[in-house]
């Protein structure tokens, strides 16, 4: 590779001090991330790792060729610079780009680190595995896969034919369980495959005229319909790849019917589910972790100067065009969450002090509360504000709370360089005094904007009022550091659908100027649609649930008696794509061996009704309707199937199915 060894090195022997000092304040700022291990790669090796999605070795398929093409053009012609990738490991691996300048380094230090703490820290990273090396998984994984394919005994094409059916149904997992390999093994059914009387007379290898003369169509009917259905799994089954690994065959096509799977097929199954589960805690909180990420960078960098003054324009740059990506950009809208989850979390702190200061309710709240003489109370104390190696002194008489005395120390005696990292000598709590987020001058209306539903709720549920007899003596008693420690608890515990679902109000809409559209029948162009936060908030967890995909599950392995696969589309108001469902049929028709089913629910408008709604310039109401797609190895069909039959599968509004229980308490 061109590429000079030595000039990584070189790269990495410079950037050594801003790693250790990123990873300090990010631990003195409340975060605790795994270690980190950083990695200087080239340009070329960059795209490789993204096409690899953050690991060095995957098993061999064409996917990551396509997917390192179109990094390479996109970087190329303008579509967005690859500026770092880290995955989820313990510890972590970082690669920085040797050709990213020292501004964009740091920038992606920061950014790490963060992500670094939301993988030790949230809850959903850890239902796969609690001590994982997941490098050494998928390089496992890698070896064995090319082994296979190797193998004389194996037809090369046919493993990657394999691997593209699975890769068909990734998604197709339940993410909300804990991941379980010995789920794979246990028995759930009592149905015997083998009992299907047609396999049975197919084996016994009978002349066409003895088969059609003694069995004939009808009769073999006829027995189906006499013999006792049993239908399996009782609930659902989520896990689509764990109930084909259990149940499901080959279509052997020289044999024109369903075989048992290969040990090496099992085997790979097996692989490509694990990797599945350990993707999808990435997938389900990339809202929630590139948010905090872009929240804690926007800290160490900006506001704590970690960029230096002449790389502060540089960093600017960098983050306003991460920031400013058109199209949902999860970093952009994760912040903003995070940041009103901070705002509010402060603001209720604020209120409820002051809710208790004598003669203030939440009736005369607005006409009795002076915000400018609150704003003013709460600005942090010069000597906090603006360290420098002149006010260490003004810093010593600080409460001890905010400051680390044996770093003041080590300041005064000239080992500590306060100018560029004035956060040496602060603890957490001087910290998140430092920066609270009510008095930043972005936020300083947001105390006064609270609105008199939210006071009376607030106002309601105190009953200890009354115990100020001053606003100065409430506001002394406010914790600062409420707002912090907040996220960090919504970090441990939730996802993008519940974070979303949680935090998500008319506020958060209206001041970030959020709004859904749609397409119209009538004009036949896209229109807006609602600026309400119910429509806003359901448009988003409908592409937030199930990582944005369908969800699928398994509703009878023995359909009609006949050993037939019956899957159910959880349908939430957006219908399936049927041509691209035709095309997955297909590939689980190679993993089950028989005709399977899927069940689901479209929208159908009437033309007359289009061509009034235009007319009139209002929107046609389409009918819902229950359908059936078939796939039996050789044609698909699609027919109607009563409302009853697919009323089970219809979510009343967003699919809270996808939701643990404990969320909807």
């Amino acid at each position: 590779m061109s590429f000079d060894r030595y000039e990584a090195r070189r790269i990495a022997a410079d950037l050594q001090d801003p790693v250790d000092d990123a990873n300090e304040l990010a631990e003195r700022l409340g975060l605790e991330p795994y270690p980190v291990n950083y990695w200087i790669v080239d340009y070329d090796e960059m795209n490789q790792l993204i096409a690899y999605d953050g690991f060095q070795r995957r098993y061999p398929h064409w996917r990551w060729g396509m997917k390192y093409d179109k990094q390479r053009k996109q970087d190329r012609y303008g579509g967005g610079k690859a500026f770092e990738i880290v995955n989820n490991d313990n510890p972590s691996h970082a690669f920085l780009q040797e050709s990213n300048s020292l501004a964009d380094q740091k920038a992606v230090i920061t950014h790490v680190e963060a992500h670094a703490d939301f993988f030790a820290n949230n809850e959903w990273f850890g239902m796969f595995a609690d001590d994982l090396d997941a490098a050494a998984m998928l390089e496992r994984h890698g070896r064995k896969i090319g082994e296979y394919m190797s193998d004389p005994e194996v037809d090369r094409s046919e493993v990657e034919r394999w691997i593209d059916n699975l890769l068909s149904l990734e998604d197709n997992i339940d993410q909300h369980q804990v991941f379980d390999p010995e789920v794979l093994s246990t028995p759930e059914s009592t149905v015997d495959p083998e009992g299907d009387l047609s396999d049975q007379l197919s084996e016994l290898d009978l002349s066409d005229e003895v088969r059609e003369e003694v069995f004939s169509e009808e009769w073999l009917e006829r027995q189906d319909e006499d013999a006792e259905s049993v239908s399996f799994p009782d609930e659902p089954e989520k896990d689509v790849l764990a109930f084909l690994r259990r149940h499901g065959k080959q279509y052997d096509e020289d044999a024109g019917k369903a075989t048992e799977m290969e040990p090496w097929q099992r085997d790979v199954l097996d692989m490509l589910r694990a990797e599945a589960y350990y993707f999808a805690a990435q997938k389900m909180s990339k809202v929630m972790n590139e948010g905090w990420a872009a929240y804690w960078e926007s800290m160490m960098m900006g506001e704590e100067a970690f960029a230096g003054p002449d790389e502060f324009l540089s960093y600017a740059d960098h983050q306003a065009r991460v920031l400013g990506s058109p199209g949902l950009n999860p970093y952009k809208l994760g912040k903003e969450l995070w940041e009103y989850v901070e705002n509010t979390t402060n603001r209720r702190e604020v209120v409820e002090k002051l809710l208790r200061v004598d003669g203030v309710t939440w009736r005369n709240f607005a006409d009795t509360v002076d915000f400018e003489r609150v704003l003013s109370a709460l600005e942090p104390p010069a000597a906090l504000d603006a360290i420098t190696p002149d006010s260490l002194d003004a810093v010593a008489d600080l409460p001890d709370e905010y400051v680390d005395r044996e770093a003041l120390e080590r300041a005064r005696a000239g080992e500590i360089d306060v100018d560029r990292h004035p956060w040496k000598v602060l603890t957490y709590e001087g910290l998140a005094r430092r920066h609270y987020s009510l008095i930043k001058r972005g936020n300083r209306g947001f105390l006064a904007r609270i609105g008199q539903s939210d006071l009376e709720r607030i106002g309601r549920y105190l009953f200890d009022d009354a115990v100020y007899d001053s606003v100065d003596e409430a506001l002394a008693d406010v914790d600062f550091s409420r707002g912090w420690d907040r996220m960090r608890e919504i970090r441990e515990s939730h996802n993008d659908v519940t974070f979303l679902d949680e935090f998500l109000s008319q506020e958060f809409v209206d001041e970030n100027e959020y709004f859904t559209y749609e397409f119209s029948q009538a004009t036949g162009g896209n229109r807006v649609a609602s600026t309400e936060y119910e429509d806003v908030k359901k448009k988003l967890l409908l592409q937030f649930t199930n990582f944005g995909k369908p969800t699928v599950a398994v509703y009878d392995g023995n359909y009609n008696n006949r050993n037939e696969l019956l899957l159910g589309h959880h349908y939430n108001g957006v219908m399936l794509d049927v041509q691209q469902a035709k095309r997955t049929l297909e590939r689980v028709f190679e993993l089950w061996g028989r005709p399977v089913n899927l069940m689901t629910i479209v929208k159908e408008v009437d033309e007359h009704d289009v061509e009034v709604a235009k007319r009139r310039n209002k929107e046609p109401e389409p009918e819902e309707r229950g359908k059936l797609l078939r796939y039996d190895g050789e044609e698909h069909t699609v027919e109607d199937l009563p409302w009853e039959e697919v009323e089970k599968i219809a979510a009343s509004d967003v699919d809270y199915d996808t939701k643990p229980d404990e969320w909807l308490a």
